[in-house]
């Protein structure tokens, strides 16, 4: 067992295992695990006037927490249970048709581009296909990449703000307003986003945006957000349509009424937002800007620990890592036996206990490890890390 932070007395996390994945589902801390059990239990108290008095107001103290951390209007954001969901919120209630291109790029998470491609088959519309570098030099090649792919028929871009296989924080800021000089909308899937890096949604500008804050925010599994921009509201509708659709009501705008309820479920990974929000900014001074300062300093450390002690090239500039950051490694030529399933995972975790991602890459074909960085992380763990992948032959 390798020496891990101070900070990870406030999770759970199995002190045998050396946990550097974070980024794929995250890891709630005790303090807001508590929170929610003390809101689950005041819900089974008495679950009318749970849901029909006390669940709105705390609904809106969620959304107005979560609004002024990523630079929004309260009313333009709803919750989802991830940004899956948001992906397919979005998409299935556009109307595309033939003659129509979507566009997307080949560094897209897997379930966001399948909504992509079923959305794309039923219309008759086009899927463009941008490639983007990886190894990457230079945010600008992003830019060149998907701008290139555009033509007069290009309706929307679906694209990560930060990419799950490779770890790249994407140049959006550049990106969405060029895009939209030429007519073209942006959905993008910030499923890293929240937490992770200074968020300004009204800034920013895209029509659509959704992240998770089960990750980088750290709530419970099922809560997400999807900010639209004002303008693209009325178009859109949840995937389960409720109650709200024909409420009578005029205090609240028709998107928070039909998102806000969509039918009975667990809504306290959504009220969690504050307890969260309270934890994280009070593990260090500085607040969350300095966590999110720390998480990335410790991943780029422990990604030049690795590269060092494998000899490989750092594969993106600093600029573009947020708090995860992918190595590629050569092919391995051992066959997958079970789908998703590395043998080089396999043994990290089998021989070493080390809990890291390690994927296939089809464009050069390529393996990638990829490392997260959260507060309970430590140097010394990236450093077990190093040695058993050079010990392992890679």
């Amino acid at each position: 067992m390798t020496t891990t932070s101070p900070f990870a007395r406030h999770w759970d996390l199995d002190p045998e295992v050396t946990f550097l994945n974070h980024g794929s589902f995250g890891a709630c801390p005790r303090v807001v695990l508590a929170a929610q059990s003390e809101l689950r239990a005041r819900l089974e108290r008495e679950p009318v006037r749970f849901f029909e008095h006390d669940y709105e107001p705390l609904l809106d103290a969620a959304r107005a927490a979560l609004a002024e951390l990523v630079g929004s209007d309260p009313d333009d954001l709803a919750f989802v249970p991830n940004a899956t969901a948001g992906v397919n919120t979005v998409l299935r209630a556009l109307d595309f048709g033939p003659g129509d291109e979507l566009l997307v790029t080949d560094h897209e998470y897997n379930a966001s581009r399948n909504v992509f491609d079923h959305v794309v088959g039923r219309s008759g519309a086009r899927a463009v296909t941008a490639p983007l570098p990886f190894p990457i030099a230079d945010p600008q090649q992003v830019v060149d990449a998907v701008l290139s792919r555009v033509t007069e028929r290009t309706r929307l871009l679906l694209i990560d703000h930060v990419t799950s296989p490779t770890g790249l924080v994407l140049p959006l800021e550049r990106l969405v307003p060029a895009l939209r000089e030429r007519g073209v909308e942006t959905l993008v899937d910030g499923a890293h986003g929240p937490g992770m890096l200074p968020l300004d949604l009204e800034g920013l500008g895209a029509a659509y945006y959704t992240g998770n804050c089960h990750k980088w925010l750290c709530t419970p599994k099922g809560s997400a957000l999807l900010w639209v921009r004002r303008d693209r509201q009325a178009a859109l509708r949840p995937l389960a349509i409720s109650h709200g659709a024909n409420s009578p009501r005029t205090d609240r705008s028709q998107f928070r009424l039909d998102f806000d309820w969509t039918g009975t479920h667990d809504p306290t990974p959504f009220l969690c937002l504050p307890a969260a929000l309270e934890f994280l900014r009070g593990l260090m001074p500085g607040g969350l800007p300095a966590l999110q300062a720390h998480n990335r300093e410790l991943v780029l450390r422990g990604r030049q620990l690795l590269c060092e002690r494998l000899g490989i090239p750092e594969p993106a500039p600093a600029a573009m890592i947020g708090s995860l950051a992918a190595l590629p490694l050569p092919l391995d030529a051992t066959p997958i036996t079970v789908p998703g399933t590395d043998p080089l995972h396999a043994a990290l975790y089998d021989r070493y206990r080390i809990e890291v991602p390690v994927m296939r890459w089809p464009h050069p074909p390529l393996r990638l490890l990829r490392i997260s960085a959260q507060a309970y992380n430590s140097v010394p763990q990236y450093e077990a890390l190093a040695e058993a992948v050079a010990e392992l032959g890679c």
